[in-house]
């Protein structure tokens, strides 16, 4: 429940941590960024919410600088990608074992429909992936087990991460301060992350629908 509010709070939340750390937000913003999409087991991290809200908070006086911001991001973004790549071609599928808190966050499941993701989409999966949660980090996993060329990779790994970090970030800078979304935040991200889930929502009810014709 905790991490739920924290998601659909997370601008109230962040004004906590400026109010509390000052400049050390920035860190916690990379840190947040960066296993996110570094650390496969860590998917369920907030990502296109907090970047909306990162943005809608540099839009204000006195409070983040949007330029340090992206270019922040955006490094914690390729790196996580990066580490992430890394750990797929070093351990693979035997994370798929590791259980946190008693669950496993990496599921079979989720590595097999981040496998249909790289069929349709091939290596441009890389940068789709940023705006789909859950796949968003499993990505550069199943690129590291299946041995993409890390050249390939990593191209795709920093358009992708621009796309994405700026794009959003962006968002929330010209957005955030519009009456209606402001004062709606909470909606908002509910918004975003239906939008990012279309994708698999369109995925699964297509299967079905050919497997039924079959």
């Amino acid at each position: 429940m905790e991490l739920i509010d924290f998601i659909l709070h997370v601008d109230q939340h962040l004004v906590e941590f400026i109010n509390d750390y000052g400049i050390w937000v920035y860190a916690i913003l990379f840190l947040i960024i960066f296993v996110e999409t570094g650390v496969v087991v860590m998917p369920f991290l907030p990502g296109d919410s907090l970047l909306f809200a990162a943005g809608m908070l540099a839009a204000q006086p006195n409070e983040l600088n949007v330029i340090l911001l992206i270019g922040l991001l955006l490094i914690a973004a390729i790196l996580g990608d990066s580490l992430n790549y890394s750990i797929g071609k070093r351990f693979g599928m035997k994370l798929t074992k590791v259980k946190l808190f008693g669950k496993q966050p990496v599921q079979e499941k989720h590595i097999e429909k981040t496998h249909d993701f790289y069929v349709k989409y091939g290596s441009k999966t890389i940068v789709i992936a940023r705006f789909v949660p859950i796949i968003r980090t499993l990505a550069p996993f199943v690129a590291g087990i299946g041995k993409m060329r890390y050249a390939t990779f990593i191209t795709y790994n920093i358009v992708g991460a621009v796309f994405w970090v700026v794009g959003i970030t962006l968002a929330g800078f010209f957005l955030g301060n519009i009456p209606i979304i402001r004062d709606n935040f909470s909606k908002v991200v509910l918004l975003i992350i239906i939008l990012s889930v279309l994708p698999i929502i369109f995925s699964v009810i297509k299967e079905k629908y050919t497997s039924k014709k079959n």
